[in-house]
């Protein structure tokens, strides 16, 4: 089938990419390029995407409406959408504000427009986040929780993408479903990140900040896990059982929290080399933990993260190393 991948050139995006076309499907692919963290590294991502025929990709903005819709052009047989595309960073959201309200909310618009246009289409999917669990201190997480009360625009936004999403699937009984991802790492991974963040410093031998002075957990869940998740999620278009509209909202982690400490001391397993450690306070926005309960995505997909910190780690490593030259 045609897939059509917003944030091709991304993290996940590259690896869903990747994954959609080795199994078969075609794939246009769209991404702005911008310069929120190294575009050379988004380019390498890509370069490695247009080695296969079946990919065809579309350098544009989701912030533009009329570019999407020629994005898809005659492309009338897509199937399925995965929107990965966001302005992604929760410290970020502080600084810039307007690019989470034009990327996040008004690009979802458009993807949600374009999707009801699509006379083929069996199912969009499309990237929310843990963060919209806020500062909540009942944990697991699970997706009945309340998320009304978010302590960054970066999710507040991604509420706001899940309530646009289910809108759509209401009026329009387009099926939809919605991914809150935890905190992902590996290979090709993002440079605002904090494996990406704490690597590039323990080679460099400079100092790696430990906010809330190291008293933090998050679920890290590794992309190959992620990879089958959203393969196995994109497959199953939900229903409108009941009368309910086709929209569904799933966690995506590993099931497992771990200590921020234990993950910087993996890291300095894997380089060779001790970190220079500065304690400083939480930083606004940020959460103390996370912990995604996995229980309705294991029901209704299968979903089985197998893949521990233990082992991405050294793997995230691995790649860090032939990448940099280091």
């Amino acid at each position: 089938m045609t897939v059509f991948v917003t944030g091709a050139a991304g993290f996940i995006g590259y690896h869903m990419c990747e994954a959609l076309l080795a199994r078969g499907d075609s794939v246009i692919g769209i991404d702005n390029l911008n310069d929120y963290y190294d575009v050379a590294l988004k380019k390498a991502r890509l370069a490695r995407l247009q080695q296969h025929g079946e990919f065809k990709f579309v350098l544009a903005d989701i912030c533009d409406g009329d570019a999407l819709n020629r994005a898809v052009g005659k492309a009338r047989d897509v199937r399925a959408v995965l929107h990965l595309a966001a302005q992604a960073g929760v410290r970020y959201s502080l600084i810039n504000p307007s690019a989470y309200v034009n990327t996040n909310i008004v690009g979802q618009l458009n993807i949600l427009e374009m999707c009801r246009r699509l006379p083929n289409l069996a199912h969009a999917v499309y990237a929310s986040s843990s963060s919209v669990y806020g500062g909540s201190s009942v944990l697991p997480f699970t997706e009945s929780d309340s998320v009304n009360s978010p302590v960054s625009l970066y999710a507040a936004s991604k509420k706001a993408d899940e309530l646009m999403g289910h809108v759509y699937a209401h009026l329009y009984g387009i099926p939809m479903t919605g991914l809150r991802f935890f905190t992902v790492y590996g290979p090709w991974g993002r440079p605002d990140m904090a494996a990406y963040i704490f690597a590039r410093a323990i080679f460099s031998g400079e100092p790696i900040k430990i906010f809330n002075n190291g008293d933090m957990r998050r679920d890290f869940t590794y992309v190959d896990d992620v990879v089958r998740g959203v393969l196995a999620v994109l497959d199953a278009p939900p229903s409108s059982a009941g009368g309910s509209a086709p929209h569904r909202l799933y966690n995506m982690g590993n099931n497992r929290s771990e200590p921020l400490l234990r993950y910087v001391e993996l890291l300095e397993k894997a380089i060779g080399r001790r970190a220079e450690k500065e304690l400083a306070p939480m930083q606004p926005g940020d959460v103390k933990e996370t912990y995604a309960d996995i229980k309705a995505i294991r029901r209704d997909h299968g979903f089985e993260p197998k893949t521990s910190i233990d082992e991405g780690i050294p793997r995230f490593i691995a790649w860090y190393r032939e990448y940099h030259g280091v």
